[in-house]
């Protein structure tokens, strides 16, 4: 017995990449129902070799399905994250709605997965921020040994994280450069096309962004309370992949040797680290993999116990829709969907 999965906001980059890795990775659904907005009712999206009509979530009877993965923007996670939860299906939300909400789980399967159990106040469980995820997925084991005390984080964002409409201006302004046409922006606040611009989200009182809040608050929720961590987040011109130079300052010694024997072996991460050309991996290596990837691995000698680490990954999969579903099978190994549970 399978279960009945709806994905919300199926037109998205997100919603797309959720019912790709729903069928790549075999996941057990015995009916798939792709929803969005009015104005796409009827849109045709891929499923494996189907192709599925997309449903108008006004007029969809959530009680008939199992698991919601919700990709479809806080605004309209916040409406109907609630709504559908007491139905009694299983929401996997992967907007900023969520997330600090303390009735509500932050999960990363491979980083917090008995953080899951706390899913039934609300029927709803948090996926991370893109940057976040294979942030603490790279973390976790290295923590796990010496304890993390303090995390320097510098991203290098793919225009994908902030949706269809800004891939389309990157390859916009990319045209026209070439040809000497006047640059429009539309979606960033500066030119992005061989450019890059140190401000994602809104700013804050303290001059951070609200980007750089999440990962540091986000970083806590899911790995350690304790950890301090201060990021610089960055929009970069690439389609996707998010990457990020991260400086680690631990309680405890750490060699670059143990950290990559560590990492070698650790859940998610994939370690790509030879100390020549090419020797690493970059965001145009990492589409389409399932991996985080972590390069240069190295020693911090301005800092007791330091070390910095290159970390790079898929930030639709990963960072989005693959946590999504990772976070699915997670609560279906764990017997947690009800339907299933009684039968």
């Amino acid at each position: 017995m399978g279960l009945r999965v709806a994905v919300v906001g199926a037109t998205g980059n997100v919603g797309r990449e959720m019912l790709a890795i729903l069928e790549e990775r075999l996941f057990p659904a015995d009916e798939i129902y792709a929803l969005a907005s009015r104005r796409s009712q009827g849109v045709e999206v891929s499923y494996g070799d189907r192709t599925l009509k997309v449903k108008d979530i006004e007029q969809f009877d959530f009680s008939g399905v199992d698991l919601v993965l919700m990709s479809a923007g806080s605004a309209v996670s916040k409406e109907w994250s609630p709504k559908i939860g007491a139905t009694g299906a299983v929401v996997i939300d992967n907007s900023s709605a969520w997330r600090m909400d303390p009735r509500v789980p932050l999960v990363v399967p491979e980083v917090n997965p008995d953080a899951v159990l706390g899913f039934d106040k609300l029927n709803i469980v948090a996926n991370p921020n893109c940057s976040t995820a294979q942030l603490v997925v790279a973390l976790k084991p290295l923590h796990d040994r010496a304890k993390i005390k303090r995390v320097v984080v510098a991203t290098y964002q793919s225009v994908s994280g902030a949706g269809k409409d800004a891939m389309e201006e990157l390859w916009s302004q990319t045209r026209k450069l070439f040809v000497a046409d006047e640059i429009v922006k539309e979606h960033f606040t500066k030119q992005i096309a061989f450019n890059v611009i140190p401000h994602i989200d809104a700013f804050m009182e303290d001059g951070a962004t609200k980007e750089e809040w999440k990962m540091m608050a986000e970083t806590k929720k899911i790995l350690d309370p304790a950890i301090k961590l201060t990021a610089t987040c960055v929009r970069v011109p690439v389609f996707v992949g998010h990457s990020e130079a991260v400086n680690i300052e631990f309680e405890s010694p750490l060699s670059a040797e143990e950290a990559q024997e560590i990492l070698r072996e650790a859940p998610g991460v994939m370690l790509v680290d030879r100390r020549e050309d090419e020797g690493y991996i970059t965001p145009v290596e990492a589409v389409g993999e399932f991996a985080t990837f972590v390069s240069r691995v190295r020693e911090d000698a301005t800092v007791e116990n330091g070390l910095s680490l290159w970390c790079v990954s898929d930030n639709l999969r990963k960072g989005a829709a693959l946590n999504a579903v990772q976070i699915a099978e997670l609560m279906l190994n764990k017997g947690l969907f009800k339907r299933l549970a009684a039968a």
